[in-house]
C-alpha cells in the first residue's frame, strides 16, 4: 500500500508580518521576564597585514550561565552582529540586549577597526566631525597613535549630489600610516571578526549566527563561509555580498581607497527625505523647513557616533579599488609576487561567495526588509534573490517584509517603543528552533 501517513510541513517564515501584527509580537516579547545579563567590553589588540589593530568587541551574556539559549543541535546560541556604515555597536544594542535578555543568546558585538573611541570612558566622539581649523575626525586604529592634519587633504566631490548632497572626503597621502592603514584595514576586519568567533564560540560547544546591518552586512557574508560553526545569517536591513549589493545598488564606489568619507547632517537628510516621501509623499515638501530643523536635531545628537566610512568599497566590492589597497599593504609587508596576487585574491574574494571543492557552502539565510526603507527594497531583493539561485548550490534564502520601519530598524515609532527589535529577536528565534537552518 501506499504511504497515506503525512509528512511534518517544514517551518517557513512568514513573507509579510503587518505594522497590526508586529505590535502584537512586540508586545509578547516585551511582556516576558528578562534574563539578567552583563554587558562587557572585550578589547584586544591584534596583528594583521603586517600593522597591530586595537579591536572592541561589546560582549552581552546571561548573568547565570545555565540560562544560555541552547538550540536543536544540542549547542548554545551565539549571535556575532555588528553595525552599519555611520555608527558602533551602540547603534544595534537594542537588538543585542533583546536577544540577550529575552531568549538567553549570547551577543558578541563588534565595533569596526577605527571606529572605537577609546579616550573617553562614555566611548562618546567629541566636538563635530568637522572642525574650525579645516581638520577632521579621523579613526582611531591603533591606541596611541594619532593622524596628523598634514596626513591628508580634505576635498569634496559633488558627483552624486542627487542622492547624497556633496561629500567631503579625508584623502589620505601617500607615504602615511593613515594612507597604509586605509590599504591595510580590510584584511584587519576579517581576521578581528574570525578571531572574535574563535575566543567566544568554539565549535564544538556553539552555533553562531551572524547579523550586519546595512554595511554590515557584507562583512558577515565574508565571515560566513570562514568560520565552520556559522550557521547562517539573521538579517534585517542587511546588505548582501559586497558584489550582489552592487548589482542591487548599479552602481559602483567613485573614489579611491584611500578616501575616508566624513559624514555631516547630508546622511541623515538623503535618508529622512526618502522616508517621508515613502510615508507621506509630497506633504513634507511643505514642512521642509521642520524637516531640517529635525535633521539638525538629529545630527546634534549623532555626531557622538564615529561618523566616519573607510569601508564604502568594501561595501561595494570595488575592485579597482581592493586591488590597489592590497598592493599597497603587499609592498609594506615586502611580499613577492606571487604573495602579492595572493593578497590581491584575497582582497577581492570578501565580496563573494566561495565556491570550489572543500568550500563551506553559503548557510541559510533569512532577511528582514522595512516598508520604509530607502534602499533595501522588495525589488531590490529580487534581484539578490537572482544572485544566490545562480549558485552551485543555491542556499536557502527567504525575505520577510515588515509592514513598517525604516532603515534604522531599531527606531522607535507608535507601538513599537524598540522599533522592529523585538519582532526580530522572535521570529529568528522561531526560525532557529525549528530548523530552518538546518542543511
Amino acid at each position: 500500500m501506499p504511504d497515506t501517513v503525512a509528512k511534518p510541513r517544514l517551518w517557513e517564515p512568514p513573507t509579510h508580518v503587518s505594522k497590526p501584527e508586529m505590535v502584537a509580537i512586540s508586545e509578547a516579547v516585551l511582556a516576558e521576564p528578562d534574563l539578567g545579563f552583563s554587558e562587557t567590553e572585550d578589547i584586544f589588540r591584534l596583528a594583521a597585514n603586517g600593522l597591530d589593530w586595537d579591536i572592541a568587541n561589546v560582549v552581552y551574556a546571561p548573568k547565570d550561565a545555565d540560562r544560555i539559549a541552547v538550540g536543536p543541535d544540542g549547542k548554545k546560541l551565539g549571535i556575532f552582529m555588528t553595525h552599519g556604515g555611520a555608527s558602533d555597536w551602540r547603534s544595534i544594542e537594542r537588538l543585542a540586549r533583546t536577544f540577550c535578555g529575552k531568549r538567553g543568546f549570547k551577543v558578541c558585538s563588534m565595533t569596526y577597526p577605527g571606529r572605537f573611541y577609546f579616550p573617553a570612558p562614555s566611548r562618546d566622539w567629541p566636538d563635530d566631525t568637522f572642525h574650525a581649523d579645516g581638520t577632521v575626525r579621523t579613526p582611531i586604529w591603533l591606541r596611541g597613535e594619532t593622524i596628523a592634519p598634514g596626513d591628508y587633504t580634505v576635498t569634496a566631490d559633488t558627483s552624486n549630489r542627487a542622492i547624497y548632497g556633496s561629500r567631503s572626503y579625508a584623502v589620505a597621502k601617500p607615504d602615511t600610516m593613515f594612507h597604509l592603514r586605509m590599504a591595510a584595514w580590510p584584511k584587519a576586519i576579517v581576521e578581528a571578526m574570525t578571531a572574535i568567533c574563535r575566543r567566544h564560540f568554539p565549535p564544538d560547544e556553539w552555533s553562531i549566527y551572524v547579523h550586519g546591518h546595512s554595511t554590515g552586512g557584507p562583512f558577515v557574508h565574508t565571515l560566513m563561509q570562514r568560520i565552520e560553526n556559522v550557521r547562517g545569517l539573521i538579517g534585517i536591513e542587511n546588505s548582501s555580498f559586497g558584489e550582489f549589493y552592487r548589482a542591487m545598488a548599479g552602481h559602483d564606489w567613485p573614489t579611491p581607497f584611500n578616501y575616508l568619507l566624513v559624514r555631516s547632517w547630508r546622511e541623515l537628510a538623503r535618508y529622512k527625505g526618502a522616508e517621508l516621501a515613502m510615508q507621506e509623499g509630497e506633504k513634507p515638501l511643505y514642512r521642509l523647513a521642520q524637516v531640517m530643523e529635525e535633521v539638525f536635531e538629529a545630527w546634534n545628537e549623532a555626531k557622538r557616533f564615529p561618523q566616519f566610512k573607510a569601508e564604502n568599497w568594501y561595501h561595494n566590492r570595488t575592485p579597482s579599488c581592493l586591488t590597489e589597497a592590497a598592493r599597497v599593504a603587499a609592498r609594506f609587508r615586502k611580499l613577492n609576487r606571487d604573495e602579492t596576487e595572493a593578497l590581491v585574491r584575497e582582497y577581492l574574494d570578501y565580496g563573494v561567495p566561495l565556491a570550489g571543492p572543500g568550500v563551506k557552502p553559503v548557510p541559510p539565510i533569512l532577511h528582514g526588509i522595512n516598508k520604509f526603507s530607502r534602499d533595501h527594497t522588495p525589488a531590490n531583493y529580487r534581484v539578490i534573490a537572482g544572485k544566490y539561485a545562480a549558485l552551485d548550490p543555491p542556499p536557502k534564502f527567504r525575505v520577510i517584509e515588515f509592514g513598517t520601519g525604516a532603515h534604522s530598524y531599531w527606531r522607535t515609532e507608535e507601538g513599537l517603543p524598540l522599533g522592529a527589535c523585538p519582532v526580530v529577536v522572535q521570529i529568528w528565534h522561531d526560525a532557529i528552533m525549528n530548523g530552518f537552518f538546518d542543511v
